[in-house]
């Protein structure tokens, strides 16, 4: 991921890498923020991906956008229609494709990802990780944000999930992972005017908490569905509460949006790559003029 970051600062000028924290294993936590500074009064824009082992294709996704989005700003190009240098100066994009790199090796290439964790891997996973999702403790990153969490905890432990696991487990406290606690620490500094956080899959988009919608997130949300074909959805059960995306509402009161992108069984082919790009490339797009 690093070299990754390192040939698109290196190759365009429209964004710089930060090193935003370390992972559980002490892999870096990379953010590439737009060197635009947006039009005046309008806040930062955050995508995030890969906050699930098994759903590494949206690192992919998020990747290939922004390095398209560039190539067509320094070429004077539009994408999707859309004008890419107006995209960036429009609006200060931070991207952060891979929240749980941890999860991510730990599914591709086996227990032994997890340095000084292995043992604990091997032991939830009984020695099989291709359905991994959680960081290298145990933990899924996406129950450990600080809403209602307890009520999801209670909802674990009925669920029969009491410690660590491969998917699902909350963790002991809101943010006691790196990963979600720098993620949100990210946010908090840069108090974001609205998110996305891409998973997988089932072409959906989830975009309130609980009975809360904020201020224009339906409008918002509607544009997101006509520019993909998406569904707009709303979570049931355990992913209803503790997710990136509950908290981000929840604390600010600011749209916030998850996008389960394709269709099939976790992890999803590579081989389907091509066909969710082209349909997400337009939502990216409209993403940064909402």
């Amino acid at each position: 991921m690093c070299k990754i970051a390192d040939e698109i600062t290196s190759s365009y000028p429209y964004f710089q890498k930060c090193i935003y924290g370390k992972s559980l294993c002490g892999r870096d936590l990379i953010a590439l923020e737009s060197t635009c500074k947006g039009e005046l009064g309008r806040q930062p824009v955050l995508f995030a991906a890969a906050f699930h082992g098994m759903e590494w294709i949206t690192t992919s996704i998020l990747i290939c956008f922004t390095e398209r989005l560039c190539k067509a700003a320094q070429q004077g190009k539009t994408l999707c229609g859309k004008d890419a240098a107006a995209a960036l100066q429009r609006s200060r994009l931070i991207v952060v494709p891979c929240v749980n790199p941890d999860g991510v090796e730990i599914q591709i290439h086996g227990a032994e990802s997890a340095g000084e964790y292995t043992n604990l891997v091997k032991e939830v996973s009984k020695g099989d990780t291709k359905h991994w999702q959680s960081n290298a403790r145990g933990v899924d990153i996406n129950h450990n944000f600080n809403a209602y969490w307890h009520k999801l905890r209670q909802m674990e432990i009925e669920d029969g999930i009491t410690g660590p696991a491969m998917t699902r487990y909350g963790g002991t406290y809101p943010e006691s992972e790196p990963e979600s606690k720098y993620l949100a620490d990210l946010t908090r500094k840069c108090e974001f005017g609205y998110t996305l956080a891409f998973h997988s899959q089932g072409e959906e988009i989830y975009y309130g908490f609980d009975d809360y919608l904020p201020p224009n997130a339906e409008h918002m949300a509607k544009r997101l569905a006509a520019s993909s074909g998406y569904l707009l959805s709303k979570p049931e059960g355990l992913a209803s509460f503790g997710g990136y995306k509950d908290w981000f509402i929840c604390r600010f009161r600011r749209p916030g949006f998850t996008i389960e992108v394709g269709k099939g069984i976790n992890p999803l082919p590579i081989s389907q790559f091509d066909e969710i790009y082209q349909t997400l490339e337009p939502m990216l797009m409209e993403a940064l003029f909402l």
